[in-house]
């Protein structure tokens, strides 16, 4: 009976160590790249020889996980924004009043971008400079960040009165001020915890800034609400 148990674990064990493998290759040439464009390598121009080469396996090890260097690079923007979602939705959800709420969204996201500094290095660059492809999943990603924030809001019953396209603005310009501030943050040094905390503490107000207007935002704008953007006579 034993020998038998042994027999029929046996190639389960090796099916699930050859898996194992698998991704852990995958995941080396993901880091790779990440390592290579934070040595100062623009994606763009890394060729497959030159990541697995950095990876330490055959060129040939490339294709079994990537057909091309752009789906490593769709690879890394989805990798990079998932697990971030996920934190952030959970941030939200805390059940913390208010600017509480803002801060700690903006801690989570802040202490997210240091432990991942090359993969949003890597983001930020693309998300102007990349290839079409990677550009447009950088976007898809952008899109998912504002549609979970104004979903959360929602179900928190913030902003109640705002409609759905409204409301989803009003996220969008929250999650383009994240998008900017990604590499100000990644570029303050662990020597200037004071610079840091300007940054963060000011990165708030601006959120709170937008939520405030977004409180007296207006579906129908009254004439006298946009007077106070018109020239004196």
């Amino acid at each position: 009976m034993r020998t038998r148990l042994s027999a029929a674990t046996k190639p389960v064990d090796e099916t699930q160590a050859r898996v194992r493998r698998k991704e852990q290759t995958r995941q080396n040439l993901m880091q790779a790249a990440l390592t290579l464009v934070g040595n100062g390598s623009s994606f763009t121009a890394l060729g497959i020889r030159e990541i697995t080469r950095e990876a330490g396996v055959v060129p040939t090890a490339f294709y079994r996980h990537f057909k091309t260097t752009d789906e490593l690079g769709l690879a890394l923007v989805e990798d990079g924004g998932i697990t971030l979602r996920r934190l952030l939705r959970e941030a939200r959800q805390a059940s913390l009043p208010g600017e509480d709420m803002i801060r700690h969204s903006v801690s989570v996201f802040v202490t997210y971008l240091k432990q991942h500094h090359l993969e949003w290095r890597f983001i930020s660059s693309e998300r102007s400079g990349g290839s079409q492809s990677l550009r447009n999943a950088i976007r898809n990603e952008i899109a998912h960040f504002t549609n979970e924030m104004a979903s959360d809001l929602r179900l928190l019953n913030i902003f109640p009165g705002l409609s759905t396209h409204t409301l989803t603005l009003i996220c969008s310009l929250v999650v383009t001020l994240m998008m900017n501030s990604a590499t100000d943050f990644l570029d303050v040094r662990a020597d200037q915890p004071q610079i840091e905390k300007e940054m963060l503490d000011n990165f708030v107000k601006q959120i709170v800034m937008v939520f405030l207007g977004a409180a007296h935002w207006e579906e129908e704008p009254t004439q006298s609400l946009l007077s106070g953007l018109s020239k004196p006579k």
